[in-house]
């Protein structure tokens, strides 16, 4: 059975106005203790599991090959290379590892060109790079540390390292965005070429200092200046035509990659593949449960130190759970779901509600695939919340 691995690096040098992850500015002195504690999960992970009474996909270690990591955060890119190097050793000498997609996720000013190469070195083959805009306006209103020039410096640096697989995110919706703003963005990312690109839109919720101040009225943050629905729908409909044209191919919602270039590790997620989580906060799925890992980082370090594993959370995953997400995280891939195969795996008819989600348009029939319309990806919640009713 493949697997794909997580590491979670919840580390950053500032918290964006936007984010709603569970990571934070730390000392960096708790660095080196942090990936000591993420190598001892690694290297005992049997031990620890049998512990904790954790479940192993397929039932076996030794049937397990990992094919995909993703070190992500957070700004793991902060961390010393070697810190980096480190864990990846431990991964393949305590799991059986065939390892063709290695990604790092690093904000732009933290990529040099000794850093690129030690990481080329260390057999990280992807970067996933936080742009998020080519607008400095936007950057500082957001929190970001780094600025327009930044982005073309570090690609320049990573190219020459060898890397010939980057991913660039953007986010419409920014505070300060403008039809203007957002097409330069677009631009200035199709004139760097990245192999990947995800595009978001900017949410707002209760978990992010900006949501806060959005949903009570208030004005720090440049709560004032963000773009309404609207204008953000037509900013992601309009990188959606333009990645088109350039090559780019519209896989999942907010995914578009060249021929050749979807995120392999991602896709694991998407299709309820199993996966295994290090590190503070990390999610674990071995197709019927998932747990997490505890968030604070200091905890999470203090327990491995103890020889224990500090599991937050466990879920076991029901029946009609693993159909909603069959549904809702099938439907977020433009290749659309299996109908006849989910129908006869769940023992359920969907056809009636589908019938009338293509009544409205709002779907595609391919022979026995169902996909989302194209044209109406930017109200996908709504078809879900028909669908999964």
């Amino acid at each position: 059975m493949n697997l794909g691995v997580y590491i979670q690096v919840p580390f950053c040098q500032t918290k964006c106005t936007y984010c709603n992850f569970h990571t934070g500015v730390f000392s960096s002195q708790m660095y080196r203790p942090y990936v000591r504690a993420v190598c001892n999960e690694l290297a005992g992970h049997p031990a620890l599991y049998a512990k904790e009474n954790l479940p192993i996909p397929g039932g076996d270690w030794s049937a397990l090959v990992v094919d995909t990591v993703y070190i992500g955060g957070g700004t793991p890119s902060l961390l010393a290379p070697r810190e980096l190097a480190r864990m990846l050793e431990i991964l393949c000498a305590y799991f059986r590892s065939a390892l063709h997609e290695v990604t790092l996720e690093a904000d732009p000013e933290t990529i040099t060109a000794a850093k690129a190469a030690a990481w080329r070195r260390a057999g990280i083959n992807r970067i996933s790079m936080g742009v998020q805009s080519f607008s400095d306006t936007e950057l500082k209103a957001a929190g970001r540390m780094h600025r327009r020039d930044d982005v073309a410096q570090a690609t320049r640096a990573l190219r020459r390292a060898g890397f010939g697989n980057l991913s660039f995110d953007l986010i419409a919706g920014l505070p300060h965005q403008t039809a203007a703003s957002w097409d330069d963005s677009v631009s200035q990312l199709l004139r760097l070429r990245p192999e990947h690109v995800s595009i978001y839109m900017m949410e707002i919720d209760e978990g992010s200092r900006l949501g806060r101040e959005v949903i009570s009225g208030g004005s720090r943050y440049s709560a004032s200046a963000l773009p309404n629905d609207d204008q953000m729908a037509d900013f992601y409909d309009g990188a959606c035509a333009r990645l088109k044209t350039e090559g780019y191919e519209h896989y999942e919602i907010s995914n578009f990659g060249l021929p050749g270039f979807h995120s392999a590790h991602n896709l694991k997620y998407w299709n309820r593949e199993p996966y295994l989580g290090f590190g503070a906060g990390a999610h674990s799925f071995n197709g019927t449960e998932r747990w997490a890992n505890v968030h604070d980082p200091a905890a999470y370090t203090a327990a491995l130190q103890q020889g224990h594993l500090p599991v937050e959370q466990r879920e076991q995953i029901t029946t009609l759970q693993a159909l909603q997400e069959e549904l809702f995280l099938g439907l977020r891939q433009l290749a659309g779901i299996d109908l006849a195969r989910i129908e006869r795996e769940y023992n359920v008819s969907l056809r009636p509600k589908l019938e009338r989600l293509f009544e409205q348009g709002l779907i595609e029939w391919i022979g026995e695939r169902v996909r989302l319309a194209p044209s109406h990806l930017t109200i996908s919640n709504e078809v879900f919340v028909e669908l999964l009713g």
